[in-house]
């Protein structure tokens, strides 16, 4: 019950800076503030389904290396060396995920208008 709370006043908090910003600087149209804000929504929510499925898979890849070195002692090493390499290549979709993110955030049409909506 208490994270609608929170997401709501936290909403409500962002809007309001928002549209004071917007007052404060009548040059920057109102197109560049909603291609943020969709910027803004669009990489948070590739970041959090993006990194959903190479953290389920290193959980899955640490679990089955976990149970076959609990069955098989003896090939600990190879498992382990396995694993790593593994995780290294899952762990680089992730960080995909983050770059396609970041060109989302710094590479849009209205620069020049959020700089001017920042410096004030």
């Amino acid at each position: 019950m208490k994270k609608p709370l929170v997401f709501l006043l936290t909403f409500l908090a962002v809007g309001s800076v928002s549209a004071l910003a917007l007052a404060a600087d009548p040059t920057v149209t109102v197109e560049a503030l909603k291609t943020v804000s969709t910027i803004a929504l669009a990489s948070a929510l590739g970041i959090g389904i993006g990194v959903l499925g190479p953290g389920l898979a290193q959980g899955l890849a640490v679990y089955g290396t976990a149970v076959s070195i609990a069955r098989n002692p003896e090939i600990a090493g190879f498992l382990r060396v396995c694993m790593i390499i593994g995780l290294a290549f899952i762990e680089s979709l992730a960080i995909y995920v983050l770059v396609v993110a970041l060109v989302l955030i710094y590479a849009f049409p209205f620069n020049e208008q959020v700089l001017k909506l920042i410096s004030g």
